[in-house]
């Protein structure tokens, strides 16, 4: 992460209707490394300084419990003023069911909240 600090804010914020919260942090450097957990409280995602520049973008979905979950996402990354590359809608090309909503982290990687569901769940 090019900032640490402003990935997590950004995480815990958007992702927080999902139960995202920081659970650990220590120094590393200059800087530090976050863990971030859900409901269970056991950090399972990392965000660490970047060792050299990002040339590619990363890919990153995180399980939603249900479609207004999802909606819940949406409407923090609105308000946190977040540029969404695809609203929340079902994506039947993935598989039925598939309900979705595509952001842009700070550095530039595509995150999203996903539904698992049947149509129209």
């Amino acid at each position: 992460m090019a900032d640490v600090e402003a990935s997590t804010s950004f995480y815990v914020s958007t992702f927080g209707p999902l139960g995202i919260t920081e659970a650990v942090r220590f120094p590393v450097g200059d800087s530090f490394v976050v863990g971030l957990a859900g409901a269970d409280g056991t950090p399972q995602f990392w965000l660490s300084p970047a060792r050299r520049p990002d040339d590619r973008e990363l890919h990153v979905a995180f399980r939603a419990p249900d479609r207004a979950a999802v909606d819940a996402v949406h409407a923090a990354a609105v308000a946190a003023g977040v540029e969404v590359l695809h609203a929340p809608r079902e994506f039947p090309e993935y598989h039925p069911g598939y309900y979705a909503v595509f952001l842009r982290d700070p550095d530039g990687h595509n995150v999203e909240a996903v539904h698992h569901g049947t149509p129209a769940d």
